[in-house]
């Protein structure tokens, strides 16, 4: 991410001369939102399967200048929309220079600083703000206190001899600190109920209320929230009256779309090594499948993290092989997605009654998914002459420690057939996309294994980890 220099403005004055206007933190979010939207730009980059459905609700809202809760199940992406707000902001905005709360020097709200702006006039110091320091994020826990959120008095305040109840003995919370600024609260039913009490006031009438004492401060903040569903947490709710004060409230999903699906894992995989977009594929109709299997619970969901940490995992045993085996580039292949299975089932509840057969439900929805990319992939290939010389004999040895050579060198000579006159492993690697022996090895073997799912030649797996196809 590029960041601008920042601005030259160092005093009040200067500020003044320059021409800079004060908007309300609303007002600079809907004023960029609605100047991103005329250009054409996109507000929301990186956000896939969302566009037509959440995005929609979110930026009406913002416009609106309403609080927003967002309720999905995990791995919706709720938290990483919430961060993209962050673009909406102006990319520096001016504050007081040492004042505690990012106060705008137009409209101090601490005696303090309404104290030194009368004092100092023109003279007041003038710092700038990156709009990535203008967005807090907590994690809602059950340890979470008062003074965490809101504020305390602070003894070392009063002790200099400052009275009870004055603005200046506060020690703030994050939500004043994040006045002028964003601040997200995941998890919010995990928050205990009393402290969700504590935050009425502060998005209602924008004032604070500690120990009894009511602090008028006019906070200039967005205050954004994500939750799961009640019926799924069961560690707590949101209070009524607080749902109340939030302007609207938004329902996540998931993407609604493979190819979103897809974009999804491509974006966020830190992968060690290349993984085709068919494996890419398989994994998100892997992970489609366990969203819609009755074996899976549905209340829980299945998150985007799964099929990202899949990718990931795939990638890693690629690698190793390559570093064991001295290959010189390592992709991923068809044998590799067991060892994702094998990582991942503890990411998946199940049902009540599945116990014992959560490895098998994943392996089937497994085979599914990879026989669906299969006929979607490779339509229009005949494989006949492959079924043929695997019928008469020949057979192709694969697995987590066969390297591309040796596959490759394993499959029995075609005569050359369809478009082109080029043999079926050439019209493979064309459909999917492969150049490199690592690469053809990899389409090569989810050819082999869709002609195994769909029942045209056997597979068999030995104690050595190698799968023979004949």
């Amino acid at each position: 991410m590029t960041i601008s220099e920042r601005p030259a403005s160092t005093n009040l004055g200067a500020l003044r001369a320059s021409g800079h206007e004060f908007r309300t933190l609303r007002q600079e979010l809907r004023g960029n939102l609605l100047a991103a939207l005329a250009e054409g730009r996109d507000p929301w980059p990186g956000l896939h399967g969302l566009e037509t459905t959440v995005i929609p609700q979110l930026e009406r809202a913002l416009i609106a200048g309403h609080d927003v809760v967002l309720l999905g199940e995990r791995g919706q992406g709720k938290t990483r929309l919430l961060r993209t707000m962050v673009g909406l902001l102006d990319e520096w905005t001016p504050v007081i220079g040492g004042s505690e709360l990012g106060e705008h020097p137009y409209e101090p709200v601490t005696p303090t600083s309404v104290r030194r702006a009368a004092e100092l006039g023109d003279d007041l110091p003038v710092e700038w703000r990156h709009r990535s320091e203008r967005y807090s994020e907590k994690l809602a826990t059950p340890d979470t206190s008062v003074a965490d959120l809101i504020g305390d008095v602070d003894p070392m305040k009063v002790a200099e001899g400052r009275s009870l109840g004055d603005l200046e003995t506060i020690h703030f919370g994050l939500i004043p600190r994040s006045h002028r600024g964003i601040v997200a609260i995941n998890e919010l039913p995990d928050l205990a109920e009393r402290i969700q009490v504590a935050m009425l006031n502060v998005m209602e009438e924008r004032d604070i209320q500690i120990r009894g004492y009511v602090l008028r401060v006019e906070l200039d903040v967005l205050v954004v929230a994500s939750a799961n569903p009640e019926d799924y947490t069961n560690r707590g709710r949101i209070i009524t009256p607080l749902k109340d004060r939030f302007g609207a409230e938004i329902r996540t999903h998931y993407p609604l779309e493979l190819d979103a699906e897809m974009s999804v894992i491509a974006q966020e995989a830190d992968l060690v090594a290349d993984v085709p977009d068919f494996l890419i594929e398989v994994l998100a109709r892997f992970t489609r499948a366990l969203r819609e299997s009755q074996s899976v619970d549905q209340r829980s969901g299945v998150s985007a993290r799964f099929s990202i940490a899949g990718a990931e995992t795939i990638a890693a045993a690629a690698l190793h092989r390559a570093t064991v085996l001295g290959e010189r580039d390592a992709v991923a292949r068809v044998v590799d997605l067991q060892t994702a299975v094998d990582v991942l089932a503890g990411k998946i509840e199940f049902e009540n009654g599945e116990e014992g057969r959560e490895l098998e439900i994943l392996e089937h929805l497994l085979r599914v998914a990879t026989a669906e990319t299969c006929r979607t992939r490779l339509r229009g290939i005949d494989f006949a002459a492959l079924v043929d010389a695997l019928s008469s004999g020949a057979t192709v040895t694969t697995g987590e420690q066969v390297s591309a050579a040796d596959l490759l060198a394993a499959l029995p000579a075609l005569p050359p057939s369809g478009e082109g006159e080029s043999d079926i492993y050439d019209q493979v690697a064309a459909k999917l996309g492969a150049s490199t022996d690592a690469e053809r090895a990899s389409a090569i073997e989810l050819a082999l294994e869709g002609l195994f799912l769909a029942r045209k030649i056997s597979k068999e797996t030995g104690d050595s980890g190698e799968t023979v196809y004949s």
